[in-house]
This record gives structure tokens, sequence and C-alpha cells, in this order.
């Protein structure tokens, strides 16, 4: 009788392994997106050191050149670049105070508070992200001029502190995060409703009040039709609106332009590089929980 020869099984690759091809693929396809990232802004730092005639010679240079004293005095010159600047700067701080504030706010009462007619209200909140940016123009220009705002900062700062966006993420945030049985523990410890919401509410909502920061700030720092329909002057110019007037059909001075963009992406670097943790956090949270 004849005997079976026993068969052997081919070693089997472990569950959650990569071949060495496919991961030097995706670290090379990951670099590559990477360089495409830096690109633009490593020679919109380059660009700001060279003369206009630099920019557009064949090849374009990339290295760092020696007109950035040149450019910087350029931009000096036709703008009142460090109040464009601060004016920036005065109305991504203010927006971002607020909105942290009303929106954490609102936030709380939708998440912990069971009232009349609360569903409702939160859809018409929600609802209004539906409603196109580029409708709102008309009316914001008119309302502000009833009001006397024009030509003036608060215009740009007040009608955003409580976004939409902002309190549906600080809803789902605090609502998925908070336990309600912590809050009523508070409340039985004869906790106010305000202490409750500065003690308890706004420590545990540091990733998401980190987000929501960020967003805002570099948001109200890159605007440009709020400040275009609302600003007269140069003096009360936001950077990128004063950055814009440089711009002309023939003669724009594409090297002082160029360091007037680099001043103003620097800060936004700055921000992200010691914020970007806490953003990511803040955007991963909720979908950790099940």
């Amino acid at each position: 009788m004849a005997t079976l020869a026993p068969t052997v099984k081919a070693p089997t690759r472990p569950r959650g392994t990569v071949r060495p091809l496919s991961r030097w693929a995706a670290v090379a396809l990951l670099f590559l997106g990477a360089l495409l990232t830096v690109a633009p802004f490593y020679f919109m730092f380059v660009f700001a050191t060279h003369t206009r005639a630099e920019i557009f010679q064949i090849p374009p240079p990339t290295w760092f050149g020696e007109a950035a004293g040149r450019n910087y005095d350029s931009l000096l010159e036709r703008l009142p670049f460090w109040r464009n600047l601060w004016n920036s700067l005065y109305l991504a701080l203010m927006s971002t105070v607020t909105t942290l504030f009303f929106c954490s706010l609102a936030g709380f009462a939708f998440a912990m508070y069971n009232f009349r007619f609360r569903e409702g209200l939160f859809g018409v909140v929600l609802a209004t992200l539906l409603i196109p940016s580029a409708l709102n123009i008309v009316p914001f220009a008119l309302i502000m001029q009833a009001l006397g705002w024009i030509n003036t900062p608060r215009a740009l700062w007040v009608p955003g502190m409580a976004s939409a966006f902002g309190i549906f993420l600080m809803r789902q945030y605090i609502g998925s995060a908070i336990p309600k049985e912590l809050v009523e523990a508070a409340r039985i410890d004869g906790a106010s409703e305000f202490g409750i919401y500065r003690k308890i509410i706004l420590p545990l909502c540091g990733p998401a009040l980190a987000t929501l920061g960020l967003v805002t700030f570099v948001n109200s720092w890159n605007s440009f039709v709020g400040p275009l329909i609302i600003f007269r002057t140069a003096e009360t110019y936001t950077a990128p609106l004063a950055l814009r007037s440089l711009q002309g059909i023939a003669n724009t001075d594409w090297g002082a332009l160029m360091c007037g963009v680099a001043l103003t992406v620097l800060p936004l670097l700055i921000v992200f590089v010691f914020f970007s943790r806490q953003l990511i956090e803040g955007l991963t949270s909720g979908s950790l929980k099940g």
C-alpha cells in the first residue's frame, strides 16, 4: 500500500506586514507629496530675495539672492505694511478669542441641556452652513453700512463670534467626550452653571478648542472678501488686501510682493508648527470613540 508524503504548507506572511517593495513605494509617494507641498513655500521665500527681472528669467532662480533688502524697502515705500500686518493680527486674535468663547458656550448648552426646541434650533444652526457665502455679501455690506461700521475692524469679527461650524464642532466634542454624570455630580456639589463650564468643560475640551482656534485664526488671517467690502483706506487694510493693492496690469514689483507674501505667511507657519499636534488630536478624537 502506497504511503502519502506529508504536505508542507508554504510559509504565510503574518497579517499586518508590508512587502519591502510596497513599503518603499509608499515612502517614495509620501516623499513626493511632501516635496510638492513644500515647493511653493520654498520658491516664495527664494523669489522674495530676487528682483523682478531675475524672477522671470528662464530658468528661474532656485536659490536665495541678494535683493531681499531692496524688496523690503520697496514694500515699505508702497505700503504701511507693518500696520497692515497688525490689522490682520488684531482681527485674527479677536475672531479667535470670541469664537472660542461663544461657540464653546453654545456647544455646552446644546450638549448638556434638555430644553424645548433644542433639536430644531440646532438644525437651524446647521442649515446656515448650506447657504453659499456669496449670497451674504450684499446683505452684509448693507447691514454694516446701516450700523456705521464701514472702515472699522469690529465689522469683521463681531458678526462671526458664534459660527455654525464652531457650535457644531464643540457640541459634538462635548457630547462625546464629557459624560453628563460628571456635570450632574458638579451640580450636586453646588457648582454654578458657569463654574461648571469654566472649571470642567473648558479644561476637558483642549483638543477641540485648539482645532477651532487654529481654523478660525487661519481663516481670519487669510480673509479677503470681508476686508475688501469694509475697509476703504490703506491704513485699515489687512495684509492680504494690502498685498493685492500692489498688483497692477504691467508694473507689478514682484520682488516686493513676494517679500510681503513671505512675511505674511511666516506667522501662519509658526502657529501651525506649535499647534499642529492639537489640531490632529481634535480632528481624530471623535473617530476613536466607539
